[in-house]
């Protein structure tokens, strides 16, 4: 029985959220609008921020990641079924490889607004937020668990010819129609 305890314990353990890093990252409660209108008045400000990548560009001595920002939710994941605000780049030391931090993939990040970079973005040159990270997470994917054709074939609502919704009793449920 102990080691059975001990056992869950550590799968327990391991489902740990995000990392301390950025779980606990001091950060201002200032909006992405706020600062990206006057990134001046915001230098070393910690924030943590996230979004989904939309660029990764290595340098010699460090990495620039172009994230499109989205507000994140009460465990630090961005809420990608809101609007996004707009772009920023995160500069790391450390060498990301563009195949692990690919484009459409969920970041989370903590570290200090350094001021402002241009990006291009088609033909025009815009000014946005600089963030120099001290610690980064990368979202896993899950698959669309809300999709249901590709559990249960073809048909609608539970995979039988004929079943679809009906509004009975205060509810909708399924019938068979005859």
């Amino acid at each position: 029985m102990k080691p059975f305890l001990l056992l869950l314990c550590l799968l327990l353990s391991a489902c740990a959220g995000l990392p301390s890093a950025i779980e606990n990252a001091p950060a201002i409660n200032v909006s992405y609008q706020q600062i990206s209108h006057d990134i001046n008045n915001y230098k070393d400000a910690p924030v943590r921020w996230g979004g989904v990548i939309i660029d990764v560009e290595n340098e010699a001595h460090a990495s620039l990641i172009q994230v499109l920002y989205y507000p994140l939710d009460f465990s630090g994941r961005p809420q990608v079924h809101k609007a996004g605000a707009g772009r920023f780049v995160v500069k790391s030391a450390e060498f990301l490889d563009p195949a692990v931090y690919a484009k459409d993939k969920e970041i989370t990040v903590a570290g200090v607004i350094t001021g402002d970079i241009e990006q291009t973005v088609g033909k025009r040159v815009i000014q946005v937020p600089l963030l120099s990270a001290t610690a980064i997470h990368l979202w896993p994917t899950y698959p669309n668990y809300n999709d249901y054709r590709g559990y249960y074939g073809p048909y609608p609502y539970f995979g039988y010819p004929g079943y679809y919704p009906y509004f009975r009793g205060g509810f909708y449920g399924p019938y068979y129609r005859w």
